[in-house]
């Protein structure tokens, strides 16, 4: 050790990415090794610890349509939570019905936004390429 040959010990880590992951996973998808290492840094930092119970809360808002919880969420988001979950709640807040309604009713816009994201995919394929004509019949022949 005096000739300076030993090599430091690091810490294994897990980077931030890793960490949202295990937050933002089902906890039964967490393999055993992965759910001990969140448990070790949620001990770590308390702020962890409200960021994951919220996140997770947040989720199954989500998950299961309740969206009639989704105020009392809110509110304890600005109590408790860090800064950037707090600025979160705020921009739900905003829009609380358009919100709550998509977090309750079954509707989705996901087909239309399918069928838009396909005209435009087509269209910047073809600019400067063909005319109006030809992009008509492409779109209206896929349709």
């Amino acid at each position: 050790m005096r000739a300076g040959t030993a090599q430091p010990v690091r810490a294994d880590i897990p980077s931030p990415c890793e960490i949202t992951s295990w937050i933002t996973r089902p906890r039964e998808t967490l393999t055993e090794s992965q759910d001990k290492r969140l448990l070790e840094v949620r001990l770590a930092c308390p702020d962890i610890t409200r960021a994951c119970n919220l996140a997770r809360t947040f989720a199954d808002l989500v998950r299961r349509r309740r969206g009639y919880l989704l105020l009392e969420w809110i509110r304890q988001a600005e109590q408790d939570a860090p800064k950037r979950m707090q600025g979160f709640s705020g921009f739900l807040r905003r829009d609380l019905d358009a919100v709550t309604a998509g977090l309750t009713l079954p509707w989705s816009s996901g087909v239309i936004e399918g069928h838009v994201n396909r005209v435009k995919t087509l269209k910047r394929a073809m600019y400067g390429r063909a005319s109006f004509e030809l992009l008509r019949t492409r779109i209206l022949t896929r349709a």
